[in-house]
């Protein structure tokens, strides 16, 4: 995904939220977002260098539950849009009858490291290094995620109990 949906979704003449900018430097960091809107749940970004675009962006998730803080238990997270990178430091309130309406709060942020796989591919095996969240994780595209009716894509994410991943 690039940055042309999520500049389709808002009006920047109507909300707060920062626009797409260039010539960013990857920093590898990660912000988990809680998002009061019509749910409340947990906006998951990673700063990634976009595999198809080559854009710096925060690909990004909502985890109705938040991301599981203990080892082995499995989140739903459904994948948005790619946000700008300064959406990391983005808080508060969306105003109504804008897409996303409500408020955000940054609940952790910190620095990530992917270990193996790829978005593209649908699996990812990273570490966290957060202020409250930090651990090895994945996340895994489920085998039907991608439905064409609704376009959701749809992913599991968890922490992981076993081996230690060591970064390439």
């Amino acid at each position: 995904m690039s940055l042309i949906e999520y500049r389709l979704k808002r009006n920047f003449d109507k909300t707060n939220e920062p626009g797409p900018k260039k010539g960013r430097e990857l920093q590898k960091r990660f912000v988990i977002q809680k998002h009061n809107a019509s749910h409340l749940h947990y906006d998951f970004r990673l700063e990634i260098k976009n595999e198809d675009s080559g854009e710096i962006v925060l690909k990004s998730w909502a985890i109705p539950k938040n991301i599981p803080e203990k080892k082995g238990i499995k989140h739903l997270a459904i994948q948005t849009e790619d946000h700008p990178v300064d959406y990391i430091n983005f808080e508060g309130t969306i105003p109504k009858g804008n897409y996303g309406a409500g408020n955000v709060e940054i609940w952790d942020q910190g620095k990530w490291g992917m270990m193996s796989g790829s978005f593209k591919e649908g699996i990812v095996k990273f570490n966290l290094w957060g202020k409250k969240v930090k651990g090895r994780y994945i996340i895994v595209r489920m085998k039907d995620g991608k439905q064409k009716n609704n376009k959701k894509n749809l992913w599991l994410i968890w922490e992981k109990e076993e081996e230690l991943f060591i970064q390439k």
